[in-house]
């Protein structure tokens, strides 16, 4: 599913335009950006978990020549699956505390 078929679905779901949907993805999409260029993570319970992590330096390999060579440290967002998405993409009914 591409952002305009995502768009579509919700603004069906939700009886929005199409263009109200597709500003309020698009400010969902400003605000989680923010919030994770910001140092913050974006917590949503049952769906994931969005955060930044610094991946240090480290000796890689040129896979054409086998050189190796230095790659550079970066943050990088990483995305933690909530129980309630990962219950149901497996088919397995959540688990209740």
């Amino acid at each position: 599913m591409n952002k305009g078929e995502l768009i579509n679905a919700v603004s069906k779901l939700t009886q929005h335009s199409k263009a109200q949907t597709g500003e309020m993805f698009d400010a969902f999409m400003a605000v989680v950006q923010n919030a994770l260029t910001s140092g913050d993570n974006v917590q949503m319970i049952g769906f994931g978990t969005f955060a930044v992590e610094q991946r240090a330096e480290r000796i890689g390999r040129n896979p054409a020549t086998g050189k190796e060579m230095k790659i550079a440290a970066k943050k990088v967002v990483k995305f933690k699956v909530g129980a309630k998405l990962k219950a149901a993409v497996a088919g397995v009914p959540a688990k209740k505390k």
